[in-house]
């Protein structure tokens, strides 16, 4: 036996269902389509969105690449300052462990500083007090030994350059022994 089409006048039933039940086999099949359209919108929607924060994305790490390459040459430049004038101190004796003495001397080399808009640089004189205060406060009172070979005397004065260009404000480029004698 065929379903035919025909409703009754009114009821929205097919001669011969109970109520409740379906109407028909086109209607039962429409309910299953409506979730696949749904799928396949949001699919396409969620690909255009992707789409378009990965060219965003690439626009601007493209684009920015070329600024973050100056900054970082401009912060590389900073942070390695050019050498300028060398400010000899005067040596100073300084009393050592076991009744021994050193006397030291040093040379201060300033780092040259570049001038806000003009582009020139200067070189600033440096009191060299600070920089005689902090090489005996760290050699006094040390054994001989810890001072005879060049090794030892690489950490030392690796040891004042820190410490003398933190005292600075790293307005000193480097430093250098210019005489170095132990009794």
């Amino acid at each position: 036996m065929a379903i035919t089409d025909r409703t009754l006048a009114g009821s929205g039933q097919v001669p011969g269902q109970r109520s409740g039940s379906p109407v028909g086999a086109e209607e039962s099949a429409t309910p299953s389509r409506r979730p696949a359209k749904k799928k396949l919108v949001l699919i396409i929607g969620l690909l255009v969105l992707l789409l378009g924060a990965g060219g965003a994305a690439f626009v601007l790490l493209t684009g920015g690449g070329a600024e973050a390459a100056e900054a970082a040459e401009a912060a590389e430049a900073e942070a390695k300052p050019e050498p300028g004038a060398v400010v000899p101190l005067e040596p100073v004796t300084i009393n050592l462990a076991d009744g021994r003495y050193l006397q030291v001397g040093i040379a201060l080399q300033e780092a040259l500083v570049e001038e806000g808009e003009g582009g020139e640089e200067e070189e600033k004189e440096l009191d060299g007090s600070q920089a005689q205060d902090i090489l005996i406060r760290t050699l006094s009172g040390r054994p001989m030994a810890d001072l005879t070979t060049p090794e030892q005397r690489a950490a030392v004065k690796a040891q004042l350059v820190t410490e003398i260009g933190d005292a600075y404000h790293h307005e000193v480029y480097d430093i250098y022994f210019t005489s170095f004698v132990m009794q």
